[in-house]
């Protein structure tokens, strides 16, 4: 079982001993390439940098094998019993003719040794390289094999894709790996973790958590342990353990210390295996409670005079994790009585929430957030929730579900409470319909919580008060708090995460406002001028009570 004509070196080698590339646009490829998994030769002539006939010929010459034309692909596919299609697409390499010393077989890149070797072996005789364009081997493996999407099996043989799925589920059900799993999920739920990583390594396994926003390694598996792991957790989850090149999403509960907890699975391909990423939907831990997510006594006197409103909308903002849907469950808990009927269209739904009824969007089957909208108010609701507005579609359903009666709860994609408005209207909503319709609109962002048991007072200095953005004249001598550290925190410092809050009001100024398309600068002031405390202000104050650092609130309120 040889291959004739062996050659040393690589493709990359190749490429630059020939100039085909520049160094730089070389190391350009290969980034590409360790994002995408593709092979370099893909990446090369998918970005233009060589085209398919310069590659294919130089291969040619510097390695004496001849170049294929459309002349040589067969009629009918060469040794159809055993060489499984997927293998050959994977490969890039279609089986041309036999000739007397084996099988003549073209490659794309035939300085890929192991897949020539793989062929030899798998057919029992010797095989001769040729070189052939990539569209000139993809065109024959269509036509001898049909399109890519159609099944077929995958392995060197017709069995092994199915000898393989069956290896990977009894890896699956083995019981250190299980035992894995269930320990890595119960010890992630008791740190209260919102997240669990876990991401291979070229030797290793990497688990890590997140933990009040911040991720933290937790420890390091064996590399063996890799595809069982993944495998246990896409069984548990209703994935499809066969498929490794695509991502995949998944859901699965789970009876953890007597609670049963829900966890959103999202598998990725990467150049090491599959990573996954668990998220923790605890609803022991969901905080529906005002107080609790840190609203105080003014701004929660003012938000629930929002929320008594019969129609309307309210936005609530802030970037990706900064609390958004919880404040919006916290809202729909509010309202939830049985005087209402209320519906929601989440994608995804993080937590199910009793008498409340919640819809999933699916895009595939034309279901997203405008056509869930427009279907509910065939359903005689009081009020709606969507998750996010972010199209004009969206938002003009949106608006028309306002003025027919209905109170709208929404998300929006902005960084402080008035930029919201400017970002309907770059959306294409007309003014008129966003003074008649908007309500308010909640900006907010998460820091971490100081832990009450070992955080310790400190006064800052003038110096460090100018130094961190301040104004010295009203901060001078203030007490604030910083971390300490202690078993009860981890000896972080930091026990859980509580929001910060700016509630944007309407009101005739406002209004007058947005009619002109004033920039988002504008509707700031007139807002503060109206009451509106800023996210900096009630970070500060919150900093002040010993809930946060100073440091925190900065953190986050110099991104908005």
């Amino acid at each position: 079982m040889l291959v004739s004509s062996e050659v040393a070196g690589s493709l990359d080698q190749l490429v630059l001993d020939r100039e085909l590339v520049s160094p730089e646009t070389l190391a350009r490829a290969r980034a590409v390439q360790s994002e995408t998994g593709e092979r370099l030769d893909a990446v090369l002539t998918r970005l233009g940098l060589i085209s398919e006939i310069s590659l294919a010929q130089a291969i040619s010459r510097a390695t004496g094998f001849r170049l294929a034309t459309s002349d040589d692909f067969p009629a009918e596919p060469i040794a159809a019993d055993t060489l499984a299609p997927r293998f050959l697409r994977d490969a890039r390499a279609v089986p041309l003719r036999e000739i007397p010393s084996g099988i003549e077989i073209a490659f794309v890149d035939p300085l890929d040794a192991y897949v020539a070797k793989a062929l030899s072996f798998a057919l029992n005789c010797t095989v001769t390289p040729v070189v052939a364009r990539t569209s000139d081997v993809e065109a024959a493996l269509d036509r001898l094999y049909g399109a890519p999407n159609e099944p077929h099996e995958e392995g060197l043989g017709a069995d092994d894709n199915d000898a393989d799925v069956e290896r990977l589920k009894d890896l699956a059900s083995d019981a250190p790996v299980v035992r894995a799993v269930n320990s890595l999920i119960a010890r992630a739920s008791e740190a209260q973790a919102s997240d669990i990583h876990i991401e291979p390594t070229e030797s290793a396994i990497k688990v890590r958590f997140r933990i009040d926003g911040a991720l933290r390694d937790e420890e390091t598996l064996p590399a063996h342990l890799k595809s069982a792991l993944v495998s246990r957790i896409k069984v548990m989850s209703g994935l499809n353990i066969a498929e490794r090149r695509l991502p995949q999403d998944g859901r699965l509960r789970l009876a953890v210390r007597g609670q049963e907890i829900d966890f959103r699975v999202a598998t990725s391909p990467t150049i090491h295996g599959e990573a996954v990423v668990l998220r923790i939907l605890d609803r022991s831990n969901l905080a529906l409670e005002f107080e609790k997510l840190g609203f105080d006594e003014e701004l929660l006197v003012r938000y629930r005079r929002v929320l008594a409103q019969p129609h309307g909308i309210l936005l609530v903002t802030g970037p990706t994790g900064s609390g958004k849907t919880t404040t919006l469950y916290a809202s729909l808990a509010t309202l939830n009585t049985a005087e209402r009927k209320i519906l929601t269209i989440e994608d995804p739904i993080e937590y199910r929430l009793a008498g409340i009824n919640q819809t999933q969007v699916k895009p595939q089957i034309g279901l997203d957030f405008a056509a869930a909208l427009r279907s509910f108010l065939r359903q005689d609701p009081d009020v709606m929730m969507v998750g996010e507005i972010r199209d004009l579609e969206t938002a003009q359903v949106a608006i028309q579900s306002a003025l027919t009666g209905h109170m709208i709860l929404s998300t929006l994609h902005t960084n402080t409470a008035a930029s919201s408005v400017t970002r309907l209207l770059d959306m294409g909503v007309e003014p008129f319909l966003i003074t008649s319709t908007l309500n308010a609109v909640l900006a907010q962002r998460l820091v971490r919580r100081l832990c009450p048991q070992c955080r310790t007072a400190t006064l800052l200095s003038r110096e460090a008060i100018v130094s961190l953005g301040l104004n010295a004249a009203t901060m001078d001598g203030m007490q604030f708090f910083k971390p300490h550290g202690c078993s009860a925190c981890s000896n972080t410092g930091f026990r859980g995460r509580i929001a910060l809050f700016e509630l944007l009001e309407m009101d005739d100024e406002i209004s007058r406002l947005i009619l002109i398309r004033a920039e988002a600068r504008e509707v700031q002031r007139a807002a503060v001028s109206a009451g509106m405390r800023t996210m900096l202000a009630d970070g500060i104050a919150k900093a002040q009570a010993g809930l946060t650092t100073v440091e925190e609130i900065l953190r986050v309120t110099r991104e908005a």
